[in-house]
């Protein structure tokens, strides 16, 4: 079972229902996922067993990202081992830093996206044109309720600038958050049907002309630090009314002088989670059909179809 927010031709708004075994289900009175995400986890739970409306084959409806209204995506870094020596890696002058972040009390936590700039499956993501060095970055996302409740998991692409980033660790969200840096989906596995989230394969290839130029797989037991206590520290001084996805950070990162190139496409795939596919755009241009996609989510429907 999965939490499905998705378009249908006739309507300029999102459905929100839930997909299982090729069949989505539409829940009947709920507009928004971010409405799902006010419910207590066991309310949630009940919500969805009792979904008994509109039904449509999967290949009929176009998923688009599970996450809507007010409802932001936050991110973790430098929780692997691997994400530690990439970003040592790429700044020379700051190393160090990244050597206090990964044993640190405290986790690093930054804002990542708004909902409506967020990309689906099957849609593009972009990398920035004043880096010389973009890469995709694999996570594993939780989604947290109002209550601070995680109630559920997906994937996360978590794309990053290196170069920025590598120049100046304080330039970490021009590296970090911009139009069509994050991709999140195709849709959120329940927090009930994830036995073990510490015991989750992660598994990234980029293709290029069809063919690997990149791929590699590790997996969520390498992951640094425990997930409530990442929330915990989300939490700390803030609140989300609407929910949130907070991304736990990356295990696989392409080695410099590895970089995505326009017409790459990514493919994450997470053990029962599921898989984000996402061709690869450069600059703001190829992304600006998110403005419009805000009150007409077909845009997104015909985006995802050409992708």
């Amino acid at each position: 079972m999965h939490v499905a927010r998705f378009a249908v031709s006739d309507s300029r708004d999102a459905r929100v229902g839930v997909l299982s075994d090729d069949i989505v289900t539409e829940l009947d009175g709920v507009g928004a996922v971010s409405e799902l995400l006010h419910l207590p986890v066991g309310e949630l739970r009940e919500r969805l067993r009792g979904a008994s409306g509109p039904q449509r084959r999967r290949a009929d409806v176009t998923l688009v990202p599970p996450i809507d209204s007010s409802t932001e995506v936050w991110a973790c870094g430098v929780t692997y081992k691997t994400s530690q020596g990439a970003r040592m890696e790429e700044s020379e002058r700051a190393a160090s830093i990244y050597e206090l972040v990964y044993d640190a009390d405290r986790p690093e936590i930054f804002f990542k996206s708004a909902a409506w700039r967020v990309a689906g499956d099957g849609e593009p993501v972009a990398i920035r044109s004043d880096s010389e060095v973009n890469v995709p970055e694999p996570e594993l996302a939780v989604v947290v309720n109002a209550h601070g409740e995680v109630v559920g998991f997906t994937c996360c692409n978590d794309v990053s600038s290196r170069t920025i980033e590598g120049e100046n660790p304080l330039y970490l969200p021009q590296a970090k958050a911009y139009l069509g840096g994050c991709a999140v989906g195709p849709a959120i596995r329940p927090v009930w049907e994830v036995p073990d989230p510490y015991n989750l394969s992660i598994e990234m290839t980029i293709e290029r002309d069809g063919v690997a130029a990149w791929q590699g797989a590790a997996g969520t037991w390498q992951l640094h630090r425990r997930i409530d206590d990442l929330v915990g520290y989300l939490l700390r001084a803030d609140v989300f009314p609407d929910g949130a996805v907070l991304s736990t950070g990356t295990c696989l990162v392409p080695p410099a002088p590895f970089t995505l190139q326009p017409h790459d496409v990514v493919r994450i795939r997470i053990e029962g989670v599921g898989t984000l596919t996402n061709s690869v755009v450069e600059g703001v241009a190829g992304m600006a059909w998110l403005v419009d996609a805000r009150s007409d989510v077909r845009r997104r429907a015909r985006r995802a179809g050409s992708a």
